[in-house]
């Protein structure tokens, strides 16, 4: 099963840096009516998350710098954004190589109990399954945008 789990990080998230390497830095800046974040925004939180549930940032990981909480973090949005605000081409190299750490996670870890249950979740790899469910959401979101900002 873990074998099959890591496939799938594997598959989504390369289509997901397909998809958004195919946007450019305008259409990744553009909010559209009726959606609260910009592409760049669901790019950036996709890789804060990915890092929250599966490399306990920020606690436990320090690959991506302390800000992306308060860029990407939940309830969050580009219109409170002010510092250092990372480029969609940084954000999809950070992907990249996140995608690199996430497949070298130990399948013995996939049954471990969380300290705490999140979202009904127990094990760690409910919540790596949650991680999967999360980005291939926020990809239907941006090909919502992207379609919306093409018209």
């Amino acid at each position: 099963m873990s074998d099959l789990l890591f496939k799938q990080f594997e598959m989504t998230r390369g289509f997901f840096i397909k998809n958004i390497e195919s946007i450019t830095s305008e259409q990744a800046s553009v909010q559209p009516e009726g959606f609260n974040n910009t592409i760049h925004w669901h790019i950036g939180h996709v890789l804060t998350v990915a890092e929250q549930f599966m490399m306990g940032y920020p606690k436990k990981s320090h690959h991506l710098p302390e800000n992306y909480i308060e860029l990407f973090g939940n309830g969050t949005r580009p219109a409170d954004w002010s510092g250092d605000i990372p480029t969609v081409e940084v954000l999809a190299q950070q992907l990249k190589e996140q995608l690199g750490r996430i497949t070298e996670v130990p399948a013995e870890m996939l049954n471990e109990n969380l300290k705490k249950p999140f979202l009904g979740l127990e094990t760690f790899g409910e919540l790596a399954n949650m991680a999967l469910f999360h980005e291939s959401y926020h990809l239907g979101q941006i090909h919502a945008m992207k379609k919306v900002i093409d018209k």
